[in-house]
């Protein structure tokens, strides 16, 4: 990937940053939404120059970030694509958080095999995958546990940050479509990942 595409993607981010900013549905659900995007963009600048990532993965994380923007501009039960497909598929509830809690499996799965790959022994394998795997769902279960403890202290607002929109099994949902998303991953993206990771290293060994 190019400097200049990724450079591209950064200002994507960032202007959809700043125009979710400007009237949110919830101006402290906006916060808790996007704040995993500010903390990784500060991160990611820091870090791009020694260890610069994969397309694939500056491609998952820039997608990643503009659900959670989307999803912290009006709070996830009210994002407006999703009551298209509510409508289309006649669902009970608007499903945009089950697409951004698949995510939540997708994207730090291929980030973390590509941590994991290039430093530490492991290679491609089932190791890989069940650590990978795991990890995700670690990640999806930490996340669960925060939106409790918002539940339990933030009174009204915990509400539309939590957004279980009436469903009892919620968090057992969302942790299956993270693990869903992170196994699916490594399976349909391992091989394009593979041939990225290898440019990479050609290209470190080169400098």
């Amino acid at each position: 990937m190019t400097m200049a595409l990724r450079t591209a993607l950064l200002l994507v981010v960032l202007a959809a940053l700043v125009a979710s900013g400007v009237a949110p549905y919830d101006r402290g659900v906006w916060w808790a939404e996007v704040m995993p995007v500010l903390i990784a963009v500060p991160i990611l600048l820091a870090t791009a120059r020694r260890f610069p990532l994969t397309p694939l993965a500056c491609g998952l994380i820039a997608f990643f970030a503009l659900i959670l923007i989307l999803g912290g501009a009006y709070t996830y039960a009210r994002v407006p694509i999703g009551f298209v497909v509510q409508d289309w598929f006649d669902l009970a509830r608007n499903p945009y958080d089950r697409f951004g809690h698949f995510f939540q499996g997708v994207t730090p799965a291929i980030l973390g095999r590509e941590l994991l790959l290039r430093t530490s022994p492991l290679r491609p394998g089932k190791w890989l995958f069940c650590l990978v795997t795991l990890s995700c769902l670690g990640i999806s279960a930490l996340y669960e546990l925060v939106e409790w403890a918002a539940a339990e202290l933030w009174a009204g607002g915990a509400v539309e940050f939590v957004g279980m929109q009436g469903d009892p099994w919620d968090a057992q949902a969302a942790m299956l479509m993270a693990v869903t998303g992170a196994m699916l991953a490594q399976w349909l993206l391992a091989g394009v990942h593979d041939r990225q990771l290898a440019r990479v290293e050609r290209a470190g060994v080169e400098k």
